[in-house]
């Protein structure tokens, strides 16, 4: 399947998994897998509509690794035979010059049956896939890109954390990032009504830690914080309603709504969201949930903007780095889909 659930499978009891058989070649600064890190050589292929590849898209702006690795934004929609650049002149990616990213794929892996997701990235002189594990892609792009991130980008993967970051980062996958979907394609009552309980069980949890602290790790802004955005700026959207997640919506719940607010509203955060292409994806794609494909009008987002007061809790989001200049004029996210244009 080319959905961002990168192959939906439900077991005889009516429990989702996740198909993560993804391909882990790995772009390192030592180029151990035969794809060494080279400024322009490969190209970052997105949808704004997948939280798996908003991870991808924050981190690169974070630690300014646009002007070395380009990105290709595929459109919100696609069919089963993967996403398409529909947004594109002529409908092909200007750089690969390809109208869908099943073709990097088959390129690379003639018949390849596994799911054709995004984020990929692709090795632009050969026009192959290199990959797409979205687990290992920002890690790399904060440890093995070092030597081309901007001088005074923030440190998103702290060597000193990481042992309790990755603990971290399993639980959220497992219990938020992963927990939705779990919730949206139950296939029995029982199922879901665990799936349920697992997910509002985390986000009360979280409630509890980031309610004496401003961000996930303490005083700074981690690759934890990124992963954990991605999925509950989608929450009052689409999972409250698309995916059944609804004893609250995320503006209900005062803690993590402000923690949220307070990450939209820092560069590189809210200024990735397209809540058109995330609403249009869903609604429209995942016709077995919704049937109709009709797109729902709601809800408000300006409350997005609202403030957040979070600054009381101290910290410095950057760390010792800086803010991230604002994004090209080919990467802004069109005034109509976001409420950072008001």
């Amino acid at each position: 399947m080319a959905d961002d659930t990168g192959g939906t499978h439900v077991s005889q009891g009516g429990e989702f998994s996740r198909d993560e058989r993804f391909i882990t070649t790995r772009i390192t600064a030592d180029g151990r897998d035969g794809y060494p890190v080279e400024p322009g050589r490969y190209r970052l292929i997105v949808s704004r509509a997948c939280p798996w590849a908003n991870r991808s898209i924050i981190v690169r702006r974070l630690l300014g690794l646009d002007t070395v690795l380009s990105m290709g934004v595929a459109g919100p929609t696609h069919d089963v035979r993967s996403w398409t650049f529909d947004l594109d002149p002529g409908g092909r990616d200007p750089v690969l010059g390809i109208e869908r990213i099943r073709e990097a794929y088959f390129k690379r892996f003639p018949g390849y049956d596994r799911g054709i997701t995004v984020p990929a990235i692709v090795d632009v002189p050969t026009g192959e896939v290199v990959t797409n594990d979205f687990h290992q892609i920002t890690l790399d792009l904060e440890t093995e890109w070092r030597e081309h991130v901007r001088p005074d980008a923030p440190d998103l993967y702290p060597e000193a954390m990481r042992e309790e970051m990755d603990r971290l980062m399993r639980i959220i996958f497992g219990d938020v990032n992963n927990g939705v979907y779990r919730c949206g394609f139950a296939g029995t009552q029982d199922a879901y009504e665990k799936a349920y309980q697992r997910l509002f069980h985390r986000l009360d949890w979280l409630s509890e830690r980031l309610q004496r602290q401003r961000f996930l790790m303490g005083e700074t802004i981690t690759e934890a914080d990124v992963r954990l955005f991605t999925t509950l700026v989608r929450f009052d959207p689409v999972y409250h309603s698309h995916f059944k997640c609804n004893r609250q919506k995320l503006s209900e719940m005062p803690v993590l709504w402000a923690y949220m607010r307070d990450l939209f509203q820092t560069p590189g955060f809210g200024d990735t969201i397209d809540f058109d292409h995330i609403k249009r994806h869903y609604y429209v794609v995942q016709r077995d949930i919704n049937p109709t494909g009709i797109i729902p009008a709601g809800p408000d987002l300006d409350n997005w903007l609202t403030p957040h007061g979070r600054e009381s809790l101290g910290g410095r989001p950057f760390g010792d780095g800086t803010p991230p200049p604002p994004p090209s004029a080919a990467e802004v996210v069109p005034a109509e889909h976001t409420p950072l244009a008001a």
